[in-house]
């Protein structure tokens, strides 16, 4: 059984102690981290080698980031969207773990409707698109996982009516997430509980996580062949609790 999981951990430093803990007690074979928020010569590797994690990073200071924390060797790391500039924001990485490919994205936030920044997530939605078609097949045993910065339907979100229109709950969002499905690609947690009102990111305002008042926007998006070996894609809410959390709660899948 592989155990992955997928985390934005809102700074890898600023968060470390509760990942030192949550990895010590959870042991996924393999952690997809995002916005890890720091240059890749700062990331705190020894704390989590320490623990059995090889690591494979992509950071930049401040914003973004990317990493993957592996207890069983991977290969083939790829690091950004084909097409990217030198300079561009460090949001995708991508392993293979016995025999399956693991794409690890932080898609953009879009920071507000009709921005620069949100035709920006657009277009990243469609360069991701691209790049499963030119470098993967609907056949293969393929993962991608990460934050999407957009609730796919109204049963991710605590109060659909008051969340639509609003940013991470789009049409357009809707409309770019769509290719990936179309592509072929299976939300792994609601193929398994289609039924689940359960988020994985609650604002720090307002007492959200304390409401109820969340958004299941950490996906793990899996093909047909890869899916069908998925046992449970389970959320932990509780790692989402205490003192200075990141506001998003880590998903796990577990795989035959």
């Amino acid at each position: 059984m592989l155990k992955i999981a997928t985390w934005n951990v809102n700074s890898v430093r600023a968060r470390l102690p509760r990942l030192e803990a949550w990895l010590g007690h959870e042991r996924p074979d393999l952690l997809c981290m995002q916005e890890s928020k720091v240059t890749d010569e700062l990331f705190p590797r020894e704390t989590l080698e320490a623990l059995g994690y090889r690591l494979d990073v992509f950071g930049q200071k401040t914003y973004n980031g990317v990493a993957l924390a592996a207890r069983k060797p991977v290969s083939d790391i790829v690091r950004g969207l084909p097409d990217d500039s030198p300079d561009a924001e460090r949001r995708l990485i991508s392993a293979t773990l016995e025999g399956i490919r693991i794409v690890n994205v932080y898609v953009p936030n879009g920071t507000a409707l009709g921005t620069p920044r949100f035709t920006f997530k657009l277009e990243w939605f469609a360069r991701l698109r691209e790049m499963l078609a030119a470098t993967a097949s609907p056949d293969d045993p393929l993962l991608l996982c990460g934050d999407f910065n957009v609730a796919p339907e109204d049963r991710d979100v605590h109060d659909p009516e008051k969340w639509r229109g609003r940013l991470l709950f789009h049409p357009a969002e809707h409309a770019a997430l769509r290719p990936l499905f179309e592509w072929g690609l299976i939300d792994a947690f609601r193929a398994l509980h289609p039924e689940a009102r359960q988020f994985t990111w609650w604002d720090y305002r307002a007492g959200a996580f304390h409401r109820g008042w969340g958004l299941r926007i950490d996906l793990m998006l899996m093909t047909p062949s890869l899916a069908a070996r998925c046992r449970e894609v389970r959320i932990d809410r509780e790692a989402r609790k205490g003192e200075k959390p990141s506001d998003h709660a880590p998903v796990i899948a577990e795989i035959d």
